[in-house]
């Protein structure tokens, strides 16, 4: 059986380096395995988190993975917060894991950087995150480049668990994306989409009304070449919008390359702007449909259920291959 599980972190509005990177491949990977699919709450509070801002994006999350495409049937939908074995089992992996695997994370040394002072959880966070993986036993987990030296670290503790103790968890293999992995700014392609940029045109929220998408897609960067050709090194701006265009339309990227040759770039951010809003029209309004309902509180509480049978079923294991006494 290949079981996956994978999250969105709510800590902040969906964009759409967050839809191509991520919640794209959530809903294309139900066809192929097993899929757990969490919302990581306890990773978001590793730095402050206004209360109502937290319960409220944690609820919108939930709901864009449904409006997205991810089925509740098929896969378990759920926060991180309501299975209690995540806790637990991060504090085991916290007993594995050195100070020195946990000081190299490069995660930590950028978001520590320049601050008086860090919580403790932004620190031993990638022990949990190598605790969410084990307990389901996932032997998948999708990954962009900034998140590969995590899976690295949880590999090795499973290894390093499964050889002191016994065999008790399966090693994930990590999947990385090609295409759509790190969508970049809209205004420099050398910074990653985010929310935080006060640049408003840099991003395009998955909430963003159409007008809206197609104003910040014709202030988009691009070069003085006026071709669309896709080389990074060369063309970065372009290559950026390149690679959106594929992953909102299905065309790979030799196709988009061909399918505007010979044009400029007005076009270009125009036919972009557009299979934008077509991917995302019919996934806002069933977001609007959901995000308030009951119907997704029921999902989430099923999906916890689910989960928590596959977890604490693997704590259970680890735990009485550590030495605790179960009774």
């Amino acid at each position: 059986m290949k079981r996956m599980l994978s999250g969105i972190k709510p800590s902040g509005v969906l964009n759409i380096g967050g839809y191509s990177g991520a919640l794209s491949q959530f809903v294309r990977n139900q066809e192929e395995y097993e899929c757990f699919f969490f919302i990581p709450d306890l990773h978001a509070i590793t730095v402050y988190q206004d209360p109502k801002e937290l319960n409220e994006r944690s609820r919108e999350l939930a709901a864009l993975y449904i409006a997205a495409g991810i089925d509740p049937k098929r896969s378990a939908v759920f926060l991180q917060s309501s299975v209690s074995a995540h806790a637990e089992m991060g504090w085991l992996m916290e007993t594995q894991a050195h100070f020195g695997e946990l000081s190299r994370m490069t995660q930590f040394k950028d978001k520590s950087d320049g601050k008086e002072t860090v919580s403790s959880a932004l620190f031993t966070y990638p022990a949990l995150m190598a605790a969410d993986i084990l307990l389901y036993q996932a032997t998948h987990v999708p990954v962009g480049d900034d998140q590969k030296q995590h899976v690295e670290l949880t590999r090795d503790l499973a290894s390093r668990f499964n050889n002191r103790y016994g065999e008790t968890f399966i090693i994930p293999e990590p999947i990385i994306q090609d295409t759509g992995a790190r969508i970049m700014g809209l205004d420099d392609p050398s910074k990653k989409m985010s929310k935080s940029n006060p640049n408003a045109s840099s991003y395009i929220l998955m909430t963003d009304e159409p007008a809206v998408i197609r104003k910040k897609f014709s202030r988009a960067v691009t070069d003085s070449e006026m071709s669309v050709r896709y080389d990074w090194d060369t063309k970065p701006a372009v290559s950026n919008l390149i690679e959106i265009y594929s992953v909102f339309s299905g065309l790979s990227i030799p196709e988009v390359e061909k399918h505007f040759e010979g044009q400029g770039y007005g076009n270009f951010k125009k036919e972009i702007a557009e299979v934008v809003v077509a991917k995302l029209e019919p996934i806002q309004q069933h977001f609007k449909e959901i995000v308030h309902s009951a119907e997704l509180d029921a999902i989430l509480k099923d999906g916890a259920e689910r989960a928590a049978a596959i977890a604490n079923e693997t704590l259970l294991k680890a735990k009485r291959n550590l030495g605790f006494l179960i009774v």
